[in-house]
């Protein structure tokens, strides 16, 4: 009796750990930290009497434009899970530059996951409506995904977008050495 009782819980407690490995698996992929744009990557050339540069790379990420202003955000923490669910949780994404400068300015966001490092790029984004961003800049995303990543994702990018173009505000750093 007592062996038996002894192996029950044995079988328990294994099983126990392995389901609560398969339920850690389930993440796709983390992000934590984040960082703002800066919509010119580069200038090349001399500067002409306008005071302009002629050659002016825009900051565009897998086939995404830059925002026209400078952006800073100030934390990011998300998740994507393998099946499309994504939770998001941004503070400080406020403008840093122009006469708004330190404000958010009633925009609304949404998140594109981009798995791939070349082109073709497909996006997996939230609901395009976007989340609104609080007057301090905090946004918080709880969605699914449209169209979910299968197959892994080799190259995590994740943008943090505006709803009202499509422009990119922020970008998420892959949290690589997470293990849950």
């Amino acid at each position: 009796m007592k062996k038996s009782l002894c192996v029950s819980i044995l079988v328990m407690l294994l099983g126990g750990f392995f389901v609560s490995s398969l339920l850690a698996d389930d993440t796709l992929v983390r992000f934590k930290g984040g960082i703002g744009v800066h919509p010119v990557s580069n200038v090349s050339g001399t500067q002409n009497a306008s005071g302009s540069f002629p050659d002016v790379t825009q900051n565009i990420v897998r086939l995404v434009n830059p925002a026209g202003q400078v952006w800073v955000i100030d934390k990011l923490d998300a998740k994507v899970k393998t099946n499309g669910d994504i939770k998001v949780k941004g503070k400080g994404l406020v403008l840093a530059g122009g006469n708004s400068a330190g404000r958010a300015t009633g925009q609304s966001v949404f998140a594109t996951l981009i798995c791939e490092a070349a082109a073709p790029f497909t996006q997996h984004s939230t609901t395009l409506a976007g989340v609104p961003l609080a007057a301090n800049g905090d946004f918080e995303i709880d969605d699914v995904l449209t169209e979910i990543p299968t197959g892994g994702c080799a190259s995590p990018m994740l943008l943090i977008r505006n709803a009202a173009g499509g422009t990119w505000f922020a970008v998420g750093i892959p949290d690589l050495d997470s293990h849950d």
